[in-house]
């Protein structure tokens, strides 16, 4: 089982010309309203290759909360473990240019509530994974983290935002991920130094955790040094011209599914090429969960390449 502890937020998107500068007001010609959040993004994803997963998290007590928990469980994700508040559900606004870039603002709302308790002991066992982001409170992700790695299970952390996390917490990693700007976000913070490459930046946060790190960089394709010092590099999935669309949870859609091959027991080096392939068939459609493949969506596009 693959568990997603992390956050459910409904997004509100607007179509601009191009982004706003600081102090700057853009006239919108298209507003739209989508399921998303990262840990029930990276869930839609997982579960969309067929993995078993569940979904952890708060939603509030109001049509948004609805609408997010049914969408997962209609494409395959259990819900039972998402809880309930009187916080109004998370939402985020999305705001998108006409090359497909964005801006986004999140009201973290009833995830804010989210306890590390609502994941219960009887599924935390080994060969189960446990997916996180950084949208919760801090304490309870670093609570669950380390209880999740005491019991054997394999812990993977996708730290976006790139907000700090004791030393401690990443010393219970199996698996990092991060984009190349979080990679030397948190290198910078580590103290580790800046200016790095995308392969040395991975090297370093692998030796500080003793884990593997995934660094993703779009176009440029992403890449990984393991705990023993392996270099895995895998060209990205390109997208030319009018097929980029949006790029709102293309991150989500590679983590969602990278830990789905490696829980259906591909290599990491065969996980991270489906889960390239899968971010590439993501941007080419509006909107972030609608906009997830299936597997055989990912598979005939690999024999293309």
């Amino acid at each position: 089982m693959i568990i997603i502890f992390g956050s459910l937020n409904m997004d509100m998107s607007l179509h601009v010309e191009r982004l706003p500068r600081a102090g700057e007001t853009v006239l919108s010609s298209e507003m739209s309203v989508s399921a998303g959040g990262k840990g029930a993004n990276q869930a839609f994803a997982a579960a969309r290759l067929g993995e078993k997963t569940a979904m952890v998290g708060v939603v509030g007590d109001d049509d948004f909360g609805r609408t997010l928990t049914d969408n997962l469980r209609r494409n395959g994700a259990m819900t039972s473990g998402v809880a309930k508040s009187t916080k109004p559900t998370g939402t985020a606004v999305v705001t998108r240019d006409s090359q497909g870039e964005n801006q986004i603002i999140v009201a973290s709302g009833a995830n804010l509530d989210a306890k590390a308790e609502q994941v219960p002991d009887a599924i935390l066992i080994e060969g189960n994974y446990l997916l996180l982001q950084m949208e919760l409170p801090v304490s309870e992700t670093v609570a669950i983290l380390e209880r999740a790695k005491e019991a054997g299970v394999i812990t993977v952390l996708n730290l976006a935002p790139a907000i700090m996390i004791p030393q401690k917490a990443i010393e219970c990693l199996d698996y990092l991920i991060v984009n190349s700007i979080e990679a030397t976000q948190i290198a910078e913070k580590l103290g580790i130094g800046a200016g790095l490459s995308a392969e040395n930046l991975a090297q370093a946060l692998s030796q500080v955790g003793k884990l593997t790190c995934i660094v993703t960089g779009g176009i440029e394709g992403s890449i990984a040094v393991t705990q023993k010092g392996k270099i895995i590099n895998v060209e990205a999935s390109r997208v030319e011209g009018d097929d980029l669309v949006d790029t709102t949870g293309a991150g989500d859609c590679y983590c969602g599914t990278l830990v789905a091959c490696l829980h259906a027991g591909k290599s990491l080096e065969e996980s991270m090429r489906f889960a390239s392939a899968a971010a590439s068939l993501s941007v080419r459609a509006e909107g972030a969960q609608e906009s997830y493949p299936y597997l055989n969506d990912i598979e005939e596009l690999l024999v293309e390449m």
